[in-house]
């Protein structure tokens, strides 16, 4: 899958959720706009008094998600750096919308960061069966997930029966069609052989 693309999707959706951690370790979302997609960099803003920006001062990180009208999702976990002031303008240029909510100097409050590296996948619920594709920007790499059936197999086939999107195929051994996988660990759960590894 074309980072590239997914990229432009979320830039599409506009309005997705990116997360963060805080000082003490735990889990924080909120929604924020992505204002530019190129050169496979996605680019957003944030306000200096926000603990959105110390969080993403201090990890340097962030994970971004969003869905759109056609049950099309696309998440990623990626690196950050903070731009210089000329891509708040920039911004500015392609989201006349932020006059509104930023007039005049008051822009200045603001800092853009760009996601130059990561990871992530496309996971796409508008058909049967459903696909899902991993992608990767920036030089990183594709983490393997999902489950694997290894030559533990016996061919039993309980994990073909049970699958709840009809997606092993008998074999030796049985295999996961991985673009088609929920990644719900049932089959693993269920193998009689301790056959089925999680990936990754």
């Amino acid at each position: 899958m074309e980072a590239g693309k997914c990229l432009k999707m979320l830039r599409e959706m506009r309005d997705v959720t990116f997360a963060t951690v805080d000082a003490q370790s735990r889990a924080d979302a909120r929604i924020i706009d992505v204002m530019i997609v190129e050169d496979d960099k996605l680019y957003f803003v944030a306000s200096r008094g926000k603990n959105f920006y110390r969080q993403l001062e201090r990890t340097g990180e962030v994970a971004v998600c969003g869905m759109n009208s056609n049950y099309v999702t696309v998440r990623l976990r990626g690196k950050i750096k903070k731009m210089d002031p000329s891509w708040v303008d920039k911004v500015f240029e392609q989201n006349p919308n932020m006059h509104d909510m930023y007039p005049g100097k008051s822009r200045y409050v603001l800092d853009a960061f760009c996601v130059y590296a990561g990871e992530g996948e496309l996971f796409d619920l508008s058909g049967t069966p459903l696909f899902r594709e991993s992608f990767a920007f920036g030089g990183e790499e594709i983490t393997p997930k999902g489950f694997v059936i290894t030559d533990g197999c016996t061919e039993c086939g309980i994990c073909a029966q049970i699958c709840p999107q009809q997606v092993i195929e008998a074999g030796s051994p049985y295999s996961i069609m991985q673009a088609h996988c929920l990644h719900c660990g049932y089959c693993q759960e269920n193998c009689p052989s301790d056959a089925i590894e999680r990936m990754g």
